[in-house]
C-alpha cells in the first residue's frame, strides 16, 4: 500500500520526534514544550491553520484537501501528556525529568498523528478538511472536555472524530475495536468515618472506626455481587485506608477511605453512587458512628458510534488484513467527551510483547508507527475520497 510505503520512508523521522517527546515528558496541562513542538511542525508541514491554547495547552491544525465539494470535516485526536511515574527502562532516550515518564505511549500517539499530518499535507488526496487535535491532560485532567468546552467542535465544524491507543500484548500493528460502550466511566469517592476514639484495651468505651471501615470495604463489594446485573459490569475498589492513629494501642477516632468506581452504563453508574452512599450510612449506623461520602464524577463511558466503528474496522483490515473485536476495558479514556459531542470511533493498535501501560518499564514500540500512521491517513482518504 502506498501509504504504508511512505510511512516506512518517514519512520526514522517519526521515531526521532517520538523519542524527543519521550525524553521530555510533561504532565497534565503542563505540555508547554510538547505543544510548541507540535505547533512548530504543523506549521512547517504547511497546515492552513494552527491554533494553540485550546483546552489550555491543546493544539489544533487544519489541513485542506485538494477539493471540498461536500464540506466534510473529520477530526483526528492524539494525547500528549505523560504520567507521574519514575522511568525504569534504562533507555538512551529515557526521561530527563525525575518523577515523570511517557508510560502510556502518548509520545507515540502524538508522533504518529504528526506523521499522518505531514503525509496529508504533502498529498492532499481527499475531498474535505482534516482537523488534527493534540490534547493535553488525558491522564486524569479531562483535557478532552476542556477542548470541547472551548468550542473546538463547532469552531472547526468537526463532523466525526477518531482516536487511537497502543495496546501492549497485541501483535505489533494489529488492530481491535468494538462498537458501543468500550472504555469505562471512572468515578472516585472519599469516605470519612467518625467514631469515638479510645484505648485498645477498652473497646467497649469506643466506637471503633477500624472495624466499621473494615466491614465497609467488604460490604461495598456487594454492589457488584448482589446489586448489579451480571452482564452490566461494575468495579468498586477501595484503594486507600488511613486511620487517625499511628499507635499500637489506640482505637482511632476517624478513618479515611478512598476508591474508584468503574462502570459501563449510565444506569449502573447512578446505581453504584446510590448504593455506596446507602451502604456507608447503614454500616456507620450499625456500629454507632457516622459516615460522610464525597462522590466525584470523572470521565463518562466512552461509546463508539456503530457506523464509524464499522468503517474504522474496515480501514484497519485494509492495512493489517484483519481487525479483531476488542474486549470491554474498565480503564477510562477522556476521548469519551469528544464522542459525546460527535459520532466517531476509537481503536486499539498492537504494541507487541511489552510491559503494560502505566508501568515504569513500559515503552512505546516504534515498529507500530507505519500501521498507526497509515490508519490515520486511510481514515481520511477512504472517508473523504478525492
Amino acid at each position: 500500500m502506498p501509504v504504508k510505503n511512505r510511512f516506512a520512508e518517514l519512520q526514522q523521522d517519526i521515531i526521532a520526534w517520538r523519542r524527543d517527546i519521550h525524553e521530555n515528558p510533561e504532565i497534565l496541562f503542563e505540555t508547554h514544550r510538547t505543544s510548541a513542538l507540535v505547533a512548530e511542525k504543523l506549521r512547517a508541514f504547511g497546515c492552513e491553520e494552527v491554533t494553540e491554547g485550546i483546552g489550555r495547552t491543546g493544539v489544533v491544525g487544519v489541513i485542506k484537501g485538494k477539493t471540498d465539494t461536500k464540506g466534510a470535516v473529520i477530526g483526528l485526536r492524539a494525547d500528549m501528556d505523560a504520567l507521574p511515574i519514575h522511568e525504569q527502562t534504562g533507555l538512551d532516550y529515557a526521561s530527563k525529568t525525575d518523577g515523570a515518564m511517557h508510560a502510556c505511549g502518548h509520545d507515540g500517539h502524538t508522533a504518529m498523528l504528526l506523521g499522518a499530518a505531514k503525509y496529508l499535507s504533502e498529498t492532499r488526496n481527499f475531498d474535505g478538511t482534516v482537523v488534527v487535535i493534540f490534547q493535553p491532560a488525558e491522564e486524569g485532567g479531562g483535557g478532552g472536555k476542556e477542548m470541547c468546552d472551548d468550542g473546538m467542535m463547532d469552531r472547526w465544524g468537526i463532523q466525526e472524530v477518531y482516536g487511537m491507543h497502543n495496546w501492549p500484548g497485541r501483535p505489533v500493528g494489529s488492530f481491535a475495536i468494538r462498537p458501543g460502550a468500550f472504555f469505562a466511566a471512572t468515578d472516585q469517592f472519599e469516605i470519612l468515618l467518625e467514631g469515638k476514639g479510645g484505648h485498645a484495651a477498652k473497646p467497649q468505651e469506643a466506637v471503633d472506626t477500624t472495624v466499621m471501615a473494615s466491614q465497609l470495604v467488604l460490604s461495598l463489594q456487594t454492589i457488584s455481587s448482589r446489586n448489579a446485573d451480571p452482564v452490566d459490569p461494575v468495579v468498586v475498589s477501595v484503594t486507600s485506608f488511613e486511620t487517625s492513629s499511628k499507635a499500637f494501642n489506640v482505637i482511632p477516632q476517624r478513618v479515611h477511605l478512598k476508591g474508584t468506581v468503574r462502570t459501563q452504563s449510565k444506569d449502573m453508574r447512578a446505581l453504584a453512587e446510590e448504593r455506596i452512599k446507602a451502604i456507608c450510612a447503614g454500616v456507620a449506623a450499625t456500629y454507632g458512628g457516622e459516615a460522610e461520602v464525597k462522590y466525584y464524577l470523572g470521565y463518562p463511558v466512552m461509546v463508539n458510534s456503530e457506523e464509524q466503528t464499522e468503517f474504522a474496522a474496515q480501514v484497519a483490515k485494509s492495512i493489517s488484513g484483519q481487525c479483531d473485536e476488542a474486549p470491554i476495558v474498565m480503564g477510562g479514556e477522556d476521548f469519551a467527551f469528544m464522542l459525546e459531542e460527535r459520532p466517531g470511533a476509537y481503536i486499539l493498535v498492537g504494541n507487541g510483547d511489552t510491559a503494560p501501560v502505566h508501568h515504569p518499564e513500559y515503552n512505546f514500540n516504534d515498529e507500530t508507527i507505519p500501521a498507526g500512521c497509515s490508519w490515520w491517513a486511510e481514515i481520511v482518504e477512504q472517508r473523504m475520497p478525492a
